[in-house]
């Protein structure tokens, strides 16, 4: 949630906590990078007391982690933190969809499936990064009329939380994709043709589940731990 000072202007916490959030998602500051208040704070030119409480609010979302003796850091990646937020989202994601569902447009619906055309065009000449970033605004679209804000709230967070995770997961299963549009356009069927409610949710859920799956299927093929990719 943004925070405003009375002007409407964001306070100097949510500046802070919007800049560090910002070099996270972005990679300048890595995986175990430590993160130094004083020398954010001069950097802001603000005091350490709301570095501090962005900090806090960063270490809520799973992004910072604090070690003793050493203080904060960017939170380190493994394949179990990569496999929680996959099942959190798909129970998450799942439950947002199917709420908006019967909230969408005909605009809406146009305009996600122009996305699932567009992914299914983009197979022929495969880029796994282009792909994850329509693939998410793909799933935003359905998810976009969900009255729930606190959902939507947790459903942000963990979209973040994934993308500090792994930059994009088709790097690793490009086969995945064409089942993922395929998938896709299940969903959008169920949507349009006013499924259940608990239909579009499981079949939300179970796409998510089963990209996850594919990923670790292939990790275990390859005995590879995962790692953060940049691309």
């Amino acid at each position: 949630m943004t925070t405003t000072t009375a002007t409407g202007a964001p306070s100097k916490a949510q500046r802070a906590y919007d800049w560090i959030k910002s070099q996270i998602m972005t990679q300048a500051f890595s995986p175990g990078y430590r993160l130094v208040l004083a020398s954010i704070a001069e950097a802001l030119e603000m005091s350490v007391v709301p570095v501090r409480e962005a900090i806090r609010r960063l270490e809520a979302e799973g992004l910072v982690t604090f070690e003793r003796n050493v203080g904060a850091r960017v939170s380190m990646v493994n394949g179990e933190q990569y496999r929680y937020s996959m099942e959190t989202l798909g129970l998450l994601e799942g439950a947002a969809t199917a709420l908006s569902a019967e909230h969408m447009t005909a605009a809406d619906l146009a305009h996600a499936r122009q996305l699932n055309v567009s992914l299914e065009a983009s197979l022929k000449n495969f880029d796994p990064q282009a792909f994850t970033e329509t693939n998410h605004e793909f799933h935003r679209v359905l998810a976009c009329r969900c009255p729930n804000e606190r959902l939507n709230d947790l459903v942000m967070v963990e979209w973040e939380r994934l993308n500090h995770l792994r930059t994009s997961t088709f790097s690793f299963i490009p086969e995945r994709a064409r089942a993922s549009v395929n998938e896709h356009y299940h969903i959008l069927h169920l949507i349009e043709t006013r499924a259940p409610a608990d239909a579009v949710e499981r079949a939300v859920r179970q796409h998510r589940s089963a990209t996850l799956r594919s990923y670790l299927s292939s990790r275990a093929d390859t005995h590879e731990e995962p790692q953060r990719r940049s691309s």
